[in-house]
C-alpha cells in the first residue's frame, strides 16, 4: 500500500513537470516568432521582397548588375530578369531592353536590327 501510494506521487509530479515544460516550450517559440516579427532585420527583408515583387512585375523597370554586387544580389537580380523574359518576353537590364523570340533566343535591338547575344 505504502509502496503503490509513493509511485502515485512520482507519477503525479512528472505529469505536472511534463504539463509545465510544455507550457514553457510555447511560449518560447511564441516569444521566439514576436522578437522576428519585430526586428529590424525582418523588416528591411519585407522591404526587399516588395521591392523585388515590384520589379518582376514590370519589365521596364531597370536591373542594375553592378560589378561589384555580392554573389546573392547577382543571383536574386538574375532570377528576376528571368522569370521577367518567360513571362513578358522582355525584360530590361543595365539600361537595355533584352527580348526574347519563340525560338528562345534572346536578342536586342541595335540600331533598329536585332542583335542576337
Amino acid at each position: 500500500m505504502n509502496i503503490s501510494l509513493i509511485i502515485f506521487a512520482l507519477v503525479a509530479i512528472l505529469l505536472v513537470n511534463k504539463i509545465i515544460n510544455l507550457k514553457k516550450k510555447k511560449n518560447r517559440n511564441l516569444l521566439k516568432f514576436k522578437k522576428k516579427l519585430l526586428s529590424k532585420e525582418f523588416n528591411i527583408e519585407k522591404i526587399y521582397s516588395r521591392d523585388d515583387e515590384k520589379t518582376s512585375l514590370d519589365p521596364n523597370i531597370n536591373i542594375n548588375i553592378g560589378l561589384y554586387e555580392n554573389e546573392d544580389n547577382i543571383n536574386r537580380k538574375s532570377n528576376i530578369h528571368r522569370a521577367r523574359l518567360s513571362k513578358f518576353k522582355k525584360s530590361k537590364l543595365n539600361g537595355e531592353i533584352i527580348f526574347i523570340d519563340e525560338d528562345q533566343k534572346i536578342f536586342k535591338y541595335f540600331n533598329g536590327k536585332k542583335k542576337y547575344i
